[in-house]
């Protein structure tokens, strides 16, 4: 076969192969589940990251009904979001050599909610799967960004020195482990150097068997081996961030939950109220998982970190560079920070499993929220179209 015939040969697979995805995304049907029957429906078998169907929907938005959780309390006073509309009507996206619109977006990646705050107003908000402004959704590993936020706050504070400290200055019980000479910085980087595995579709892997118990969990991890020196290599832990939830909670002496109401979600102006999952019964809270809130304090919280740690006042919650500290590439990776993930030109993301993502784009005063539940934890595809679709948000306006 000639270069010329496969060329042809190579494009015509190519056309085709767009045109069936364009035609299965046209096909697909929304996903709907009534939430007033969430409570008479809500899961009995499975785990949270393998349930499917209307069991997946019914658990990311019920948290607080199937796992133990502590309450994060609402502002007396709510930071305004300003109705601005723009028009989407004619928006389009592009993945491969496919346009697609906004609806094909909300259904293809099943989205429970999906907004957009420009300069502090709110552009545009929709919701999908039966959702609406008070549902609650599940954070995933966005909890993990605002772990990190916390971290400044405990610095701001004098709770913690600086995040050159050593891991084991807060938890003792984690000397003579892999984790003796670790420090903060190089946990919230994601580069301690220490065994772990986090793979969602292996049911042997780290994160699938980690114990939930937060005393179990410090057994566990402090038996994994050192693979590399500390702050040389990036590996994605999860563990290892609620590690970082317990040294918060060593050195403030207090709840997670608690340190997030009274220093970020009630001065900023939060609108309602969240939870946080816990390891358990009275333990401390997730580290690496599981904010539940509704979608537009997200979008808030996303505001609070372009804003550099700030209130709307002016006050500073955050040491001052924190942010730009926290959004700076790691030695270990060029796309990761203090548990922010990185792109190009300043934009940094929260990003959780099966879609949950929060854009930031401080240059364009820009701010897009996703709420989603993926068929898979993980998807190219699904990701594909979510990161074109933030990029063409953000190109549009």
């Amino acid at each position: 076969m000639s270069k010329k015939i496969r060329m042809k040969f190579r494009h015509n697979v190519l056309g085709l192969l767009f045109f069936t995805v364009s035609l299965n995304v046209m096909a697909q049907e929304a996903r709907w589940v009534d939430p007033t029957k969430d409570l008479a429906n809500l899961p009995t078998s499975g785990g949270l990251l393998t349930r499917s169907g209307d069991a997946q929907i019914i658990s990311f938005r019920n948290i607080p009904a199937l796992s133990p959780t502590r309450a994060i309390g609402a502002s007396n006073y709510t930071l305004e979001l300003p109705a601005a509309p723009a028009d989407f009507s004619n928006f389009q996206y592009q993945v491969g050599a496919q346009q697609y619109s906004l609806d094909d977006f909300m259904i293809h990646n099943d989205i429970a909610g999906l907004l957009v705050l420009k300069d502090g107003k709110n552009v545009f908000e929709d919701y999908g799967l039966g959702n609406d402004e008070d549902s609650l959704w599940v954070s995933f590993s966005m909890a993990k960004s605002v772990v990190s936020m916390l971290m400044g706050a405990a610095i701001k504070d004098g709770y913690i020195h600086s995040v050159d400290d050593k891991v084991t200055d807060y938890l003792p019980q984690m000397k003579g482990s892999a984790y003796d000479q670790v420090s903060i910085r190089n946990v919230l980087q994601m580069a301690s150097g220490v065994q772990w595995n986090e793979d969602y579709t292996d049911p042997n892997s780290d994160v699938a068997s980690s114990p939930g118990n937060l005393v179990e969990l410090f057994h566990f991890l402090g038996n994994k081996e050192r693979v590399a020196a500390p702050g040389e290599r990036f590996n994605y832990n999860t563990g290892e961030t609620n590690l970082v939830g317990a040294i918060l909670r060593a050195a403030i002496g207090n709840n997670l939950a608690t340190y997030l109401t009274y220093k970020i979600w009630q001065p900023f102006g939060m609108e309602s109220d969240a939870t946080w999952q816990t390891h358990g019964l009275g333990n401390g809270e997730l580290g690496g998982c599981c904010i539940n809130a509704t979608l537009r304090d997200f979008g808030r919280l996303g505001l609070f970190a372009m804003n550099g740690g700030a209130l709307a006042d002016g006050t500073q919650v955050l040491p001052q560079n924190w942010m730009e500290d926290s959004t700076t590439p790691s030695k270990g990776s060029g796309q990761y920070g203090y548990l922010w993930w990185l792109e190009a030109d300043g934009v940094y993301r929260a990003s959780g499993i099966f879609g949950q993502g929060i854009y930031i784009n401080p240059a364009n005063n820009l701010v897009v929220v996703a709420l989603s539940a993926w068929r898979t934890a993980q998807g190219a595809e699904y990701s594909a179209h979510r990161d074109a679709v933030f990029r063409a948000i953000d190109e549009m306006l």
